[in-house]
């Protein structure tokens, strides 16, 4: 039996960091997956893959540069499943390669195979030809989630399914029904409306997205609307069943919801909720019990209750971000082997990458209003920025959340082109407690989407000053 310092059970995003930590603290760990390859879903069926699959849209569809060239501009015609694909599995091989590099040069052992506690600090790890067992000071449960598949759902893998299968269709369908209104669902219902399928989304709630500003909120829905998507909110999805059709598109499915309206698509995609993957850890072995849906509660270091077991990554839940994902392995680690560190949870960014991008840092204008904290919102438009209109981009917009009195940044919102990299500007300035006043006395590159925060820098204190 081996004996290590640390082990890590998982090796998406937040698995890959804190075995790397405890790798660069001198650690002797090891990291199991049992999947048969590395990366977790954020490598294999999420985060980069949608990510690729949206910037192949993008640019295939010629979306990003309509402003300047007109609606009908497209960079290919015919765009295939094939041409979507390609370019994804260019991406997914280098980040592979790239997690092998890191795990080979910081000498980390990489164990193939299913674990499941025996003990509070012995794992087996069982594989078809065998199983060993590993002992550990520290354990990192970072076992990510799947989604949710419902047996009331005919799921088929081919009219209807999970954002896994989704990126296994052999055609684009002429119409699509999405169900939930949440990041998955809504990035992919965008990449679809953006290559011309018909969509059709389904959403319990009022709004999408609900932990957005409500403001960047109405703004994407204006431009799902526009890109031809059909929103039904408030809205819950009773039934999903196959039927006959005597047309030439063959079976449809139908999705009954508890309004009594019916809607037909070719395809359905099922996006409501995900499951924590602990079953297979036997974590009663160690006092330890997952909820509903298989998530595991932590405290503000991702302890569990039994203090040499951490948990990481979307298997705690929301954000459910690869980014954040990143940092809690990091500081799980960190704590465990007594390293300082320095974070601040509270500007984590969360960044949609729907079409158009979504991001944020820091506080809504409702959570602002309901802890009672006076602040004014200013707001830049891209439409007033010229790098705005060289990327034909008119409708995308920044507001900063400024402090009445101090005149402290309390959050930045951002939708349009580019919104994943204009939010760290924001995050820094707030992570030095900084003032509006910061973007008022800096000079930003011309022309630059970054400019956005001195004009809405100047159109809060406008505010301020009643000018």
């Amino acid at each position: 039996m081996r004996r290590f310092d640390c082990a890590v059970i998982g090796t998406g995003p937040a698995g890959q960091k804190a075995a790397i930590q405890a790798a660069k603290l001198g650690k002797k760990t090891v990291v199991i997956e049992r999947s048969g390859v590395l990366g977790g879903a954020a490598i294999n069926t999420g985060t980069i893959p949608s990510k690729a699959l949206r910037e192949a849209v993008v640019h295939l569809t010629g979306a990003s540069f309509r402003g300047l060239f007109g609606e009908s501009y497209r960079v290919k015609r015919n765009i295939t499943v094939a041409d979507l694909i390609f370019v994804s599995e260019q991406v997914i091989r280098h980040e592979l390669d790239l997690i092998r590099g890191h795990f080979d040069r910081n000498n980390i052992e990489l164990v193939w195979g299913e674990a499941h506690f025996v003990s509070p600090n012995l794992l087996e790890v069982v594989r078809p030809e065998d199983a060993e067992r590993l002992s550990a000071d520290f354990f990192i449960i970072a076992t990510g989630t799947r989604p949710a598949r419902p047996e009331s759902v005919p799921f088929n893998e081919h009219s209807v399914f999970c954002s896994d299968s989704l990126l296994r269709l052999e055609r684009l369908p002429k119409s699509m029904i999405v169900v939930g209104g949440g990041v998955i669902g809504t990035e992919y219902a965008c990449m679809m409306a953006t290559l011309g399928v018909k969509v059709i989304l389904v959403e319990g709630r009022r709004e999408l997205l609900g932990f957005l500003d409500h403001e960047i909120t109405e703004a994407f829905q204006y431009h799902m609307r526009r890109l031809g998507t059909t929103l039904r909110l408030g809205e819950k999805v009773a039934k999903i069943e196959q039927i006959p059709c005597n047309g030439t598109d063959g079976p449809l499915v139908q999705a009954t919801l508890e309004s009594g309206k019916t809607l037909r698509a070719q395809t359905l995609l099922y996006a409501i909720g995900r499951q924590g993957t602990t079953e297979a850890l036997q974590l009663e072995n160690v006092g330890l019990a997952p909820d509903d849906r298989g998530r595991l509660k932590v405290n503000a270091h991702y302890q569990t209750v039994v203090p040499h077991i951490y948990a990481v990554g979307d298997v705690i839940g929301f954000p459910a971000l690869a980014s954040t994902a990143m940092e809690q392995g990091r500081l799980a680690v960190c704590h465990a082997f007594g390293e300082p560190t320095c974070s601040i949870p509270e500007l984590f960014p969360y960044g949609i990458y729907a079409i158009p991008e979504i991001s944020m840092v820091g506080k809504t204008e409702d959570q602002l209003t309901e802890a009672g904290i006076p602040y004014e919102a200013g707001i830049a438009q891209y439409k007033e920025l010229a790098r705005g209109q060289l990327l034909g981009d008119e409708t995308g917009m920044l507001k900063l959340l400024i402090h009445q009195e101090t005149h402290q940044i309390l959050g930045v919102h951002a939708i349009g082109s580019n919104a994943t990299e204009l939010i760290h500007i924001g995050q820094a300035v707030m992570a030095f407690n900084g003032t509006v006043d910061y973007f008022i006395n800096n000079v930003f590159n011309f022309p630059t989407l970054a400019e956005a925060y001195k004009v809405a820098a100047l159109n809060g204190l406008n505010k301020l000053r009643h000018i």
